[in-house]
């Protein structure tokens, strides 16, 4: 199959099921506190996704490295349609009590979002050339992150004007979508007879991989270190609150100021792909990430505000592409599923533990000296980094593919 025809048959279905996803997470949030008038619920619903996540995330890895990753994306798929369907009729008042129902519903968005991710990092891995990969990894990082932009807008434009029922409908329809794409690609995966199918043997198989694989653990934790210190858009409501002293539109600004930084970004990498010293402009941009944090978090006008979290999308895009690109070049075919589900589990930690951190930072400095040390930290990181993972500074994306 021509590599560029099933790139944009795999980014249907990637596109499909983050929209499902988006939509889907966003209606749950209202839908919850409407019933509840509760912020706990809210919260709540994070865990409910989390656990099932966490304890299927490495299994899922297993699976796709052993059988049909079309079969297990398909599923994925699947998963979000039941899910938003149950939901709409959760909002219809067809099923009772709707509490405790949608939160057994996000637990099952949990699993589906388990197997989402190793399923489509192994076929895309599988369907385009290496020396290809960088380029295709932005183009699939640009339209990641207007997914995550466009979802929640479409989602509570559907609330407001259509209704939750119909919102949740349009989240099966958008898993169709995605489940559509993934019927047109065509992969052989190939059979290894000295694949592990016990589950434990497999997984430390990947585990004891990574462990050995310098360039691949320098990745994932300075990965891991950086998100979990330079969090900041988790406590961006209280900034906005405390500090321009405006209401939910300037959060809308600002929430989309780091995605359309990083979809433009994503889309010049694409046409201007970084290899040659990328494990400089790695480094540098995680620093630069971590200078725009602070640089934000000292300014008071918030289209400054939004000039530096534009710029810190900027930075996060020139990561996420040299990482994705690394990841994928390094690892065998085999492997993929394992290799990606540990690293969604570095990710995933990150995003949550990352959180609780910009939280319990803020309640004991103060906001703004809580972003800024976050940047601060993420900028050392970059420095302990540059000095133990000389491999890593080191590496051109050119001579791996």
């Amino acid at each position: 199959m021509n590599p560029s025809k099933a790139f944009r048959t795999l980014l249907l279905y990637r596109i499909g099921a983050t929209l499902s996803y988006q939509i889907t997470m966003v209606a749950v949030g209202w839908h919850l506190y409407e019933i509840t008038n509760s912020v706990v619920s809210l919260g709540l619903i994070g865990l409910a996704e989390l656990i099932p996540y966490f304890a299927l995330a490495l299994y899922s890895g297993h699976a796709v490295d052993h059988y049909s990753r079309k079969l297990i994306a398909a599923l994925a798929c699947l998963i979000h349609m039941a899910v938003a369907v149950f939901l709409a009729a959760i909002a219809l008042g067809w099923l009772t009590p709707p509490v405790p129902l949608i939160y057994c519903a996000v637990a099952f968005i949990g699993i589906g979002r388990a197997l989402l991710r190793p399923s489509y990092q192994a076929l895309f891995g599988q369907i385009i050339p290496r020396d290809q990969l960088t380029r295709y990894t932005a183009y699939a990082s640009s339209a990641f992150q207007i997914c995550v932009v466009a979802g929640p807008g479409l989602g509570g434009l559907m609330i407001g004007f259509a209704g939750l029922e119909w919102t949740y409908l349009l989240a099966a329809f958008c898993a169709a979508f995605g489940l559509y794409g993934i019927t047109f690609i065509k992969v052989i995966q190939e059979k290894r007879g000295e694949l592990s199918n016990h589950f434990l043997k497999s997984f430390l198989e990947g585990f004891h991989y990574v462990r050995k694989h310098e360039l691949i653990l320098s990745v994932m934790a300075l990965d891991m270190f950086a998100v979990l210190f330079g969090g900041a858009v988790s406590i961006l409501p209280a900034f906005v609150k405390e500090v321009l002293n405006a209401g939910p539109e300037t959060l809308g600004i600002l929430r989309a100021a780091p995605a359309a930084g990083a979809v433009i970004t994503g889309i010049y990498l694409a046409r201007r792909p970084i290899l040659t010293e990328s494990g400089k402009y790695l480094l540098l941009s995680v620093a630069g990430f971590g200078v725009a944090i602070i640089a934000f978090a000292l300014s008071s006008n918030l289209w400054v505000c939004a000039f530096f979290l534009f710029i810190s999308g900027c930075c996060d895009s020139i990561s996420v592409v040299i990482r994705g690109s690394i990841m994928q070049l390094t690892t065998p075919d085999h492997m993929r599923g394992r290799i990606s589900a540990i690293n969604g589990i570095f990710i995933g930690s990150s995003n949550e533990l990352g959180a609780l951190e910009s939280g319990i930072a803020a309640s004991l400095m103060g906001l703004v000296p809580s972003i800024v040390f976050g940047g601060a930290a993420t900028i050392l990181i970059v420095l302990l980094t540059y000095r133990l993972a000389p491999n890593l500074r080191n590496v051109n994306l050119k001579d791996i593919a």
